[in-house]
């Protein structure tokens, strides 16, 4: 019998005693799948380069006391500042995305705010274990410089203990719900995905999406999941009553028999997006590291498609570039 090597817990509905799963979901893709999309498929070309207009943006120390204010960084990593906290998420600087420093998908630009440009750090939200979202080297440096408390799921604590990094660690279950701050509350939520650093423990940890309770509103971010038939957006907005803001992933989506159940494409995004009940959404993990066969500029024009189809005004769910912001 297989042990894992991160948590150890009692059995729930998305954790049989070994490993996680989602209820009533997908499993991810196995080796020949894999292959058969490698082989089979031809991804459209990306550029070697593609720098933001907005690369170089330098964020106030704290935000307004009034406003949400949100820097994209680059794909999943994102600079949130309300209620005079600096929250970021799944932070990535490495110039690969890979356990292989020579190989593995490559940044095709920059980060949009310079590591020594961003403000202090009170809360690292880790959603889950990929490359693409855990980035040890960034962690590390961030939790050096910041001291963050790091917020993550089920068994990535002892992904980080093992790489080295003492950071003060919140880890939660889905259902579970933290105090971050005074007046700032983060909820464990589920997301429709899977976990691995390589090829012996997928699904060892878990993942999760998160909400933000602020004086300003809630804020849904998820990191990464496959639409799920709008379970879990219709659960969360049932839940929390809508909210101000959703994060949400609108890339890595093609070709969709291999990625449906784990990455939503853009249309689902906006239909998550009604049905969270957010007044805004920004758009990630898209243009900044190439995972899928989609274009590199697909995923804005697919959600342009999408939110005039569904009588989304294009200013409530916008795709970010690297150093772009959105203050709602």
């Amino acid at each position: 019998m297989r042990k894992n090597p991160y948590y150890s817990g009692p059995p729930s509905d998305h954790f049989d005693g070994t490993a996680f799963f989602n209820p009533q979901g997908v499993p991810p893709g196995n080796v020949s799948d894999l292959l058969k999309w490698r082989f089979a498929n031809k991804p459209d070309p990306w550029p070697k380069q593609w720098p933001s207009p907005h690369h170089g943006n330098k964020p106030p120390l704290k935000g307004t006391d009034d406003r949400i204010t949100l820097t994209m960084i680059g794909h999943a990593t994102m600079l949130l500042q309300v209620a005079g906290q600096n929250i970021i998420t799944d932070p990535v600087y490495s110039k690969r995305v890979s356990p292989l420093s020579f190989a593995g998908p490559a940044r095709v630009n920059p980060p949009g705010v310079e590591f020594d440009a961003l403000p202090p750090i009170n809360t690292i939200l880790l959603s889950h274990n990929h490359y693409d979202h855990m980035d040890i080297a960034t962690l590390r440096k961030l939790v050096e410089r910041d001291n963050p408390l790091v917020v993550t799921p089920l068994g990535n604590d002892t992904i980080l203990s093992r790489a080295g990094i003492s950071a003060r660690t919140i880890i939660g279950d889905w259902g579970d719900a933290h105090d971050v701050a005074s007046d700032i509350k983060v909820h464990f939520e589920p997301a429709h995905h899977w976990s691995a650093r390589g090829i012996r423990d997928r699904r060892m940890a878990l993942w999760a999406a998160f909400v933000i309770d602020t004086p300003l509103g809630r804020i849904y971010h998820v990191g990464d999941t496959g639409f799920h038939e709008g379970r879990n957006f219709r659960t969360a907005g049932e839940k929390h009553g809508g909210f101000r803001l959703a994060i949400l992933p609108v890339g890595a989506y093609e070709p969709r028999w291999f990625m449906k159940g784990q990455h939503m494409n853009p249309e689902e995004a906006v239909l998550g997006m009604k049905l969270c009940g957010a007044e805004y959404a920004a758009g990630h993990h898209w243009g900044t590291f190439r995972l899928t066969d989609e274009a590199i500029t697909a995923p804005a024009e697919d959600l342009a498609r999408a939110c005039k189809k569904h009588d989304v005004a294009a200013d409530r769910f916008r795709p970010l570039l690297p150093g772009e912001q959105m203050i709602v």
